[in-house]
């Protein structure tokens, strides 16, 4: 009962960490539900694939708790320095943080559970029938097993993304650098070139029957399969490109003199590309890979609204929580300016400059797949 009485001093971004956690986890709840009220009514062979369009619903509550779990010691120190002044190491710490994520991801199971069974109690109407299963008989240990997957793999995503340097106070990680190197950006490139090269093969004009266009959707023939591989190939490319695009608009803010606002948020931008770019670059390749499920997913039944929704809000509660857990590892820095005589409104307009560098960063990546998918898919 220790995480819940953590969670009784919690502020309100922690509540809204829980919550967006919970949220997630009954999300990725009801789609294994679903698959599983969908297969008692129909042959095994249809509910394996239906269980794996499931598998982002779990990876992106996964990331999510990761990155949650992550921002807790830098977001409350004083509490990490309390446990381990009690006798707490960091493994016991770790583990703290990872079934506090697992309770969570618990309560929005159980939530999904309950919502399944009362669709279940013949309330659900001609279009939900189909997904609960209405008419056949439930065993027990089938919804108990498919939910324990959504906490476990929280808990366990949670548990592995908190550091052990990280656990202890006083214990600080070496910073690597992040600056723009050109050596970096060559695997990036090169994917983007030959997903690219790949794309125009699949699209080429050539690529047509009986002079007719080839749906793409319908047929995935060779000519299909190139256009898909060489998309999915631009848009990991375009996701690697994150970081050395945010550390060189870092560099870029830093040309021709600048002033203290520039300055500042130069150098910030510089030193937090590559923890900034892990989330951004999740976002954008979740939303590639979603496109390309929207556009290519041969079952028209699938919710694959409900599945963009869960993504994309999960990619960006990880950006909030990963901006929370830089903002909180720069309070040392920060202080140390206020007591040198910065103006906090100067401070203010460093990180309003900060911040729009990396939206457009993440919308020169966004656009260009997003641009990219169009073209195959159109």
């Amino acid at each position: 009962m220790f995480p819940l009485r953590l969670v009784r001093g919690y502020r309100a971004l922690d509540l809204a960490r829980w919550l967006l956690t919970a949220t997630a986890a009954a999300t990725a709840a009801a789609f294994l539900l679903r698959s599983l009220g969908r297969a008692l009514g129909e042959p095994a062979a249809t509910s394996v694939p239906r269980l794996l369009w499931c598998l982002p619903a779990l990876a992106a509550v996964g990331w999510l708790s990761a990155a949650a779990a992550r921002a807790v010691p830098a977001q409350h120190p004083e509490r990490i320095a309390g446990l381990a002044a009690a006798g707490y190491g960091p493994v016991r710490i770790r583990l703290l943080i990872a079934v506090e994520t697992a309770l969570a991801a618990a309560l929005g199971s159980v939530l999904a559970l309950l919502l399944f069974l009362v669709l279940r109690n013949d309330i659900a109407g001609p279009g939900l029938a189909a997904d609960v299963g209405l008419g056949s008989s439930l065993p027990a240990a089938a919804p108990v097993t498919l939910l324990v997957l959504v906490p476990l793999v929280a808990g366990c995503a949670a548990a592995a993304a908190v550091p052990l340097t990280d656990a202890l106070p006083g214990r600080t990680v070496v910073a690597r650098s992040t600056g723009f190197h050109p050596a970096r950006i060559a695997v990036p490139v090169g994917l983007t070139v030959v997903g690219m090269a790949l794309e125009l093969y699949g699209l080429r004009p050539g690529a047509e029957q009986d002079g007719r266009p080839v749906d793409l959707p319908a047929h995935l023939g060779s000519v299909g399969t190139a256009a898909l591989v060489g998309w999915a190939l631009t848009a990991l490319g375009l996701a690697l490109l994150t970081a050395p695009l945010l550390a060189l608009a870092g560099r870029v803010l830093a040309l021709r003199r600048p002033g203290p606002v520039r300055l500042l948020a130069a150098r910030s931008l510089t030193a937090e590309a590559r923890p900034l770019a892990g989330p951004l670059a999740v976002l954008v390749l979740g939303l590639a890979v979603l496109v390309a499920a929207l556009g290519y997913g041969d079952e028209p039944d699938l919710p694959v609204g409900a599945a963009v929704l869960l993504v994309t809000g999960c990619a960006a509660g990880a950006v909030v929580a990963r901006a929370l857990e830089i903002r909180a590892a720069r309070r040392e820095v920060t202080a140390a300016l206020v007591r040198l005589g910065a103006e906090p409104a100067t401070l203010r307009a460093a990180v309003a400059v900060r911040a729009a560098a990396a939206v457009g960063v993440l919308l020169l990546t966004g656009g260009l797949t997003a641009l990219f998918a169009a073209a195959c898919l159109v």
